[in-house]
Protein backbone atom coordinates (compact mmCIF):
# COMPACT_ATOMS: atom_id res chain seq x y z
CA UNK A 1 0.00 0.00 0.00
CA UNK A 2 1.30 3.35 -0.99
CA UNK A 3 0.80 6.41 1.47
CA UNK A 4 -1.69 7.70 -0.89
CA UNK A 5 -3.99 4.95 0.00
CA UNK A 6 -3.21 3.12 -3.19
CA UNK A 7 -2.23 -0.60 -3.22
CA UNK A 8 0.49 -0.82 -6.30
CA UNK A 9 0.20 -4.05 -8.22
CA UNK A 10 3.13 -6.22 -9.33
CA UNK A 11 3.11 -7.29 -13.13
CA UNK A 12 1.99 -10.34 -12.88
CA UNK A 13 -1.36 -8.68 -11.28
CA UNK A 14 -1.65 -6.18 -13.83
CA UNK A 15 -1.52 -8.68 -16.90
CA UNK A 16 -4.40 -10.96 -15.11
CA UNK A 17 -6.18 -7.61 -14.94
CA UNK A 18 -5.57 -6.65 -18.27
CA UNK A 19 -6.74 -9.44 -19.71
CA UNK A 20 -10.38 -9.65 -17.97
CA UNK A 21 -11.04 -6.54 -19.90
CA UNK A 22 -11.97 -5.45 -23.68
CA UNK A 23 -11.88 -1.60 -24.40
CA UNK A 24 -8.99 0.44 -23.17
CA UNK A 25 -7.50 3.30 -24.02
CA UNK A 26 -4.33 4.12 -26.13
CA UNK A 27 -2.49 7.11 -25.90
CA UNK A 28 -0.31 9.14 -28.77
CA UNK A 29 1.16 12.04 -28.33
CA UNK A 30 1.64 13.55 -31.77
CA UNK A 31 1.80 17.34 -31.30
CA UNK A 32 -0.79 17.65 -29.54
CA UNK A 33 -2.34 14.42 -26.81
CA UNK A 34 -4.80 12.38 -28.10
CA UNK A 35 -6.45 9.11 -26.31
CA UNK A 36 -8.78 6.65 -28.16
CA UNK A 37 -10.21 4.06 -27.50
CA UNK A 38 -9.76 0.30 -28.79
CA UNK A 39 -10.89 -3.13 -28.08
CA UNK A 40 -7.57 -5.21 -27.77
CA UNK A 41 -6.11 -8.77 -26.44
CA UNK A 42 -3.42 -10.07 -25.20
CA UNK A 43 -0.58 -11.66 -27.95
CA UNK A 44 2.58 -12.90 -25.71
CA UNK A 45 2.06 -10.50 -23.07
CA UNK A 46 1.71 -7.41 -25.41
CA UNK A 47 -1.29 -4.69 -26.58
CA UNK A 48 -3.05 -5.99 -29.77
CA UNK A 49 -5.89 -4.12 -31.18
CA UNK A 50 -7.33 -3.71 -34.98
CA UNK A 51 -7.39 -0.41 -36.86
CA UNK A 52 -8.07 1.20 -39.77
CA UNK A 53 -5.49 3.77 -41.39
CA UNK A 54 -5.17 6.98 -39.55
CA UNK A 55 -2.82 8.14 -36.16
CA UNK A 56 -2.80 5.17 -34.27
CA UNK A 57 -1.46 3.04 -37.57
CA UNK A 58 0.91 6.17 -38.23
CA UNK A 59 2.29 5.99 -34.64
CA UNK A 60 3.09 2.49 -35.24
CA UNK A 61 4.34 2.63 -38.17
CA UNK A 62 7.10 5.20 -37.02
CA UNK A 63 7.22 2.99 -34.11
CA UNK A 64 6.42 5.86 -31.71
CA UNK A 65 6.45 4.96 -27.94
CA UNK A 66 2.85 5.05 -26.48
CA UNK A 67 0.63 4.44 -23.21
CA UNK A 68 -2.08 2.07 -23.16
CA UNK A 69 -4.15 2.09 -20.11
CA UNK A 70 -7.48 -0.04 -18.74
CA UNK A 71 -9.54 0.28 -15.20
CA UNK A 72 -12.52 -0.92 -13.77
CA UNK A 73 -14.04 0.96 -10.93
CA UNK A 74 -17.43 1.31 -8.61
CA UNK A 75 -18.74 4.99 -7.90
CA UNK A 76 -20.39 2.89 -5.38
CA UNK A 77 -17.67 1.42 -3.63
CA UNK A 78 -15.37 4.12 -4.23
CA UNK A 79 -12.92 0.98 -5.07
CA UNK A 80 -11.24 0.59 -8.70
CA UNK A 81 -7.77 -0.50 -10.03
CA UNK A 82 -5.95 1.11 -13.38
CA UNK A 83 -3.11 -1.11 -15.57
CA UNK A 84 -0.55 1.25 -17.70
CA UNK A 85 1.05 0.00 -20.15
CA UNK A 86 3.93 1.77 -22.34
CA UNK A 87 5.69 0.38 -25.28
CA UNK A 88 7.08 1.08 -28.55
CA UNK A 89 4.07 0.69 -31.16
CA UNK A 90 3.91 -1.80 -34.16
CA UNK A 91 1.55 -2.50 -36.99
CA UNK A 92 1.87 -6.39 -36.80
CA UNK A 93 3.37 -6.87 -40.83
CA UNK A 94 5.05 -10.53 -40.74
CA UNK A 95 2.61 -12.95 -42.42
CA UNK A 96 2.80 -15.97 -39.73
CA UNK A 97 2.52 -13.09 -36.94
CA UNK A 98 -0.72 -11.62 -39.26
CA UNK A 99 -1.85 -15.05 -38.90
CA UNK A 100 -1.81 -15.11 -35.33
CA UNK A 101 -3.69 -11.77 -34.60
CA UNK A 102 -6.51 -12.90 -36.96
CA UNK A 103 -6.82 -16.05 -34.82
CA UNK A 104 -7.11 -13.97 -31.67
CA UNK A 105 -11.28 -13.05 -30.88
CA UNK A 106 -10.90 -9.40 -31.76
CA UNK A 107 -13.89 -8.09 -33.36
CA UNK A 108 -14.12 -4.94 -34.64
CA UNK A 109 -16.74 -3.13 -32.70
CA UNK A 110 -16.75 -0.03 -35.45
CA UNK A 111 -18.50 0.09 -38.23
CA UNK A 112 -16.04 0.35 -40.69
CA UNK A 113 -13.30 -2.54 -41.82
CA UNK A 114 -10.69 -2.10 -38.69
CA UNK A 115 -8.01 -4.55 -41.03
CA UNK A 116 -4.82 -4.13 -39.62
CA UNK A 117 -3.15 -5.01 -36.45
CA UNK A 118 -1.22 -2.93 -33.85
CA UNK A 119 1.06 -4.67 -31.04
CA UNK A 120 2.18 -2.53 -28.12
CA UNK A 121 5.35 -3.97 -27.01
CA UNK A 122 5.16 -3.93 -23.04
CA UNK A 123 8.06 -2.24 -21.93
CA UNK A 124 6.49 -1.19 -18.81
CA UNK A 125 3.05 -2.50 -17.04
CA UNK A 126 1.95 -1.03 -13.94
CA UNK A 127 -0.87 -0.43 -11.71
CA UNK A 128 -2.63 0.40 -8.65
CA UNK A 129 -6.26 -0.46 -6.72
CA UNK A 130 -7.89 1.97 -5.08
CA UNK A 131 -9.63 0.14 -1.56
CA UNK A 132 -13.07 1.82 -0.50
CA UNK A 133 -12.24 3.68 3.42
CA UNK A 134 -14.85 0.26 4.49
CA UNK A 135 -12.34 -2.49 3.27
CA UNK A 136 -9.20 -0.97 4.73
Amino acid sequence: MSSYGLEVLDRSECVALLGTQRMGRVALCEGRPLVLPVVFTLLDGDVVFRTAPGAKLISAALHHTVAFEVDEYSVESHSGWNVDVVGTAEEIVHPEEIARARALDLPSWAGEVRDRFVRIRAESVTGRRLHSDESR
